[in-house]
């Protein structure tokens, strides 16, 4: 097949333990914004751009990252300019977060958001 069916990644969805607490932090910590929120889910888009992230509830012990023997291992990344900065603020904000590390000219660290989902951003 030559050309594929899909245009784009639309949203991903995310377990969180405490939905209110979750969308808080993800408004006040990451800035994003909520386009709507019910007991079921809570919708929050990632600056101008088509991707969402949907946050869902549920008691089971759940992560949005896998692992690889037995390492946590991240499934959704953000980019950000300003990556030294956008650190520092995650640590004024109380969130656990790892070290910031260079690859090959790459800059990246990882963070967890309040359920304890590994996540990354790199520049």
């Amino acid at each position: 097949m030559s050309k594929s069916f899909i245009e784009q990644v639309h949203y991903i969805r995310i377990p969180v333990k405490d939905l209110e607490l979750s969308v808080q932090w993800y408004q006040d910590v990451l800035g994003l914004q909520l386009l709507n929120n019910t007991e079921e889910l809570a919708i929050l888009k990632v600056n101008e751009g088509p991707f969402l992230l949907i946050l869902v509830p549920t008691e089971d012990e759940t992560f949005a990252h896998f692992t690889i023997n037995n390492e946590q291992e991240f499934s959704i990344a953000f980019t950000s300019p300003e990556l030294s900065n956008f650190h520092q603020h995650l640590i004024d904000n109380q969130v656990k977060v790892e070290d910031i590390k260079e690859d090959n000219g790459h800059a990246f660290f990882h963070f967890f958001d309040p359920s304890g989902n590994k996540l990354q951003v790199h520049w």
